[in-house]
């Protein structure tokens, strides 16, 4: 799919963590990449929460998605182990595992269908009594009546994910090109990669949406780490909520799922997330609320994402779409897209992610001033 006497091998609009996983994997396989963004990390990854959870974020009806949870999952020590190598840069990437927790009666009812389910699957996640979950986290609230433990859902920090790919892509001669895309006739390259997050829409015509979270960050007292070594999920009276500890005393506490595109934060949702919060981790009343923060999810109509080659437009290539899944999912999308553009053979992992599934994309419209990069787009 490549070669020629274009400027690049291949272009990459987006500098969030897919667009730039996929530079880095291109440019190791000898390919001319140059990545366009006016703005480099400064959207979705500056706002996740960095979650890797194929176990906690199985749902009903999503059977596909959740084997690609798993995989990506699967690749991520490796991938971490090879980043960290390659910059010397310290990711957050941890490995305590998940605990799922329910303060009610009607919460728990609810978590396990859910966990029921997700054994059906074959997915390692064990149920524990109250006091066994306080035996794991010692802090937990006494009123809460049940949970579980995903011990193979770890988290990184998107912010240090992001950093260190820019680094790597950079050496292994990544040329960054700090400018918007707003027509795909734009790049000099081969092929062009769309890793665009909500502006995809408006490069592609392909149906994703912006689906709006709001998520605060605390600091536990004194620059301590914080008082809890798992990533906390779960309901409070049917309010959902995760907290996901950081050992620099950072916790990321979220979010909200509003389908909506704007980027305001307002008082009832911070009012809730710490309400719910506290509800299920006491102490965390005492911690500092250092940010709060709005971003858009890149949602699409199946909640999976779309990779592969856009209809009619075979030099062009979407990466995106990944919804609340973009870094977990980086190293199995870059894996997959950077094979596809090497080998012109697309892997039959894709055949079910193809970016026209739902039809053929309305016509791009001119994407404007508006964000056309990484989009704004809030992954756990």
């Amino acid at each position: 799919m490549v070669g020629g006497d274009r400027g690049a091998d291949v272009a990459v609009v987006g500098a969030g963590p897919i667009g730039l996983a996929v530079a880095w994997r291109c440019a190791a396989r000898g390919l001319r990449v140059s990545v366009y963004d006016a703005t480099p990390g400064s959207g979705a990854s500056d706002v996740a929460a960095g979650m890797l959870a194929p176990v906690a974020e199985a749902y009903f009806g999503e059977r596909v998605l959740t084997g690609l949870l798993v995989s990506s999952a699967a690749r991520w020590p490796d991938f971490a182990a090879e980043l960290t190598a390659e910059t010397g840069m310290d990711l957050g990437y941890r490995t305590e595992g998940t605990l799922t927790v329910a303060l009610t009666p009607d919460d728990l009812a609810e978590a396990e269908r859910l966990w029921a389910y997700q054994r059906q699957v074959g997915l390692p996640v064990t149920p524990l009594r109250p006091a066994e979950l306080r035996e794991c986290e010692p802090l937990l609230a006494t009123r809460l009546r049940g949970g579980a433990l995903a011990p193979g859902d770890h988290q990184v920090d998107p912010r240090r994910l992001v950093a260190a790919l820019r680094v790597a892509a950079e050496r292994a001669g990544v040329t960054m090109l700090p400018r918007p895309v707003r027509d795909l006739a734009e790049p000099d390259a081969a092929v062009t990669v769309v890793a665009a997050g909500c502006g995809t829409a408006a490069l592609t015509g392909l149906p994703v949406r912006p689906v709006k979270g709001q998520v605060l960050r605390l600091r536990a007292p004194g620059g301590a780490a914080p008082g809890f070594r798992h990533v906390i999920r779960g309901h409070a009276d049917g309010r959902g909520v995760y907290l996901v500890p950081r050992t620099d005393g950072e916790v990321v506490v979220g979010a909200t799922v509003e389908e909506r595109g704007d980027l305001g934060v307002t008082a009832g949702a911070v009012l809730e997330l710490l309400r719910a919060a506290t509800d299920l981790l006491p102490e965390i009343a005492e911690y500092e609320l250092v940010e709060a923060r709005a971003g858009l999810r890149p949602g699409t109509p199946d909640n999976a994402p779309l990779l592969g080659r856009l209809p009619d437009r075979p030099e062009v290539v979407v990466a995106a779409g990944h919804f609340r899944h973009g870094i977990v999912l980086t190293p199995l999308t870059a894996d997959l897209v950077t094979d596809l553009i090497v080998t012109g053979t697309p892997d039959p992992a894709l055949a079910p992610l193809d970016p026209g599934r739902f039809g053929v994309p309305a016509p791009a419209a001119p994407a404007g001033d508006g964000p056309t990069n990484e989009g704004r787009a809030l992954w756990s």
